[in-house]
C-alpha cells in the first residue's frame, strides 16, 4: 500500500462502518491506558464543530482516520490517529498525519499538539510522529502531567 492508493476524505460520523472503526480504538485504548489516563474521544465527542475528521481508504476499505480539533486560532491538537490493523505499517498513518499537518498550515496554526499512551502499545506512534518532526513538550489544553501519557508538539 503506497499513499497514491490512498483517498483520505473528510467524515461526517454517522455512518457504521467508522463507528465501529473507532469503537475498536475506543477499545484498544481501555485494555492499554489505565480510564483515568484514556483521552480517545467517542462519536460524541469528534461530533463537535472545533473538530475536523477524516476517514482514510484503500479501495473502498476503511483503514485509517484521525482528526484536528482547534484549540486556538493559532494551535491545533491531533486526535483520533489511528490505523487498522491489517494495514499497520503500511504509510496509513505517515499519510493522515500528512494531511492533517497540512491541514493545520492552511488554517494559519503555528502549533500542532497531541496527546498519546507512553506505553509499549504505543512505540510505532511515537516514531511516527517523531518522524514528522515532533517532540516532547508539557501537557496542554487542560491535560495534566501523566506518567501513562507523552504530550508531543510540532511548531508550524
Amino acid at each position: 500500500m503506497s499513499e497514491g492508493n490512498l483517498n483520505i476524505v473528510l467524515d461526517d460520523l454517522t455512518g457504521s462502518e467508522i463507528a465501529a472503526f473507532l469503537q475498536a480504538h475506543i477499545d484498544d485504548m481501555r485494555a492499554t491506558s489505565p480510564p483515568e489516563s484514556k483521552h480517545a474521544l467517542d462519536l460524541n465527542g469528534l461530533r463537535q464543530p472545533e473538530i475536523t475528521f477524516w476517514s482514510v481508504y484503500c479501495d473502498d476499505v476503511l483503514v485509517g482516520c484521525g482528526a484536528l480539533k482547534q484549540l486556538s486560532e493559532t494551535h491545533g491538537e491531533i486526535k483520533s490517529m489511528r490505523t487498522g490493523a491489517d494495514a499497520r505499517g503500511r504509510g496509513v498513518g505517515g499519510a493522515v498525519l500528512q494531511h492533517i499537518i497540512e491541514e493545520a498550515r492552511k488554517r494559519g496554526y503555528t502549533r500542532l499538539s497531541l496527546e498519546t499512551g507512553s506505553m509499549e502499545f504505543f512505540k510505532p506512534a511515537h516514531r511516527l510522529y517523531r518522524r514528522f518532526g515532533f517532540e516532547p513538550c508539557a501537557p496542554f489544553a487542560g491535560y495534566k502531567e501523566d506518567p501513562n501519557s507523552l504530550f508531543l508538539m510540532l511548531s508550524l
